[in-house]
């Protein structure tokens, strides 16, 4: 990967929509060569795809929460995943160093919602008790790179 790549990276994770004239710009290159990195980038893996980001306040879930999970035994990411994979609140989950075994990052309609859910993480036959942080205020988001 070289900088012309990562100037490609940059421009869609800014605007996945973006043409190619505006990835060729960004990246000094012409559309036509702008699309063949891009398409290189993405038969590579180096991009794994395209999303939508959707502003949580557009579907009216106000509520976020960072949940601590502490697990019975010793469960692999694997199985932790398939255990948390049916639970739609789980926006990002992460095993982490630490006493706790896994970090999710939650979304919920309100506080009943997001205990409901949690309740649900907690039904999960790995999960051994939780741990929970709700957000009051978002200082700074950035898009992922």
């Amino acid at each position: 990967m070289d900088a012309i790549d990562e100037a490609i990276i940059r421009c869609v994770v800014r605007d996945a929509r973006a043409t190619y004239a505006e990835i060729g710009k960004a990246a000094g290159l012409s559309p036509s060569a702008a699309k063949r990195r891009l398409d290189r980038l993405v038969a590579t893996g180096a991009i794994r795809g395209f999303s939508a980001v959707v502003d949580p306040q557009a579907m009216a879930w106000h509520t976020e929460a960072f949940v601590e999970i502490y697990c019975t035994g010793n469960p692999t990411p694997a199985a932790l995943r398939k255990a948390l994979d049916d639970i739609p609140e789980v926006i990002d989950a992460c095993t982490v160093s630490g006493a706790a075994d896994a970090m999710l990052y939650m979304l919920a309609k309100d506080i009943p919602h997001l205990e409901q859910a949690i309740q649900r993480v907690r039904s999960t036959t790995l999960v051994e008790r939780t741990e929970s942080a709700i957000v009051l205020s978002r200082l700074l988001t950035r898009p992922r790179l």
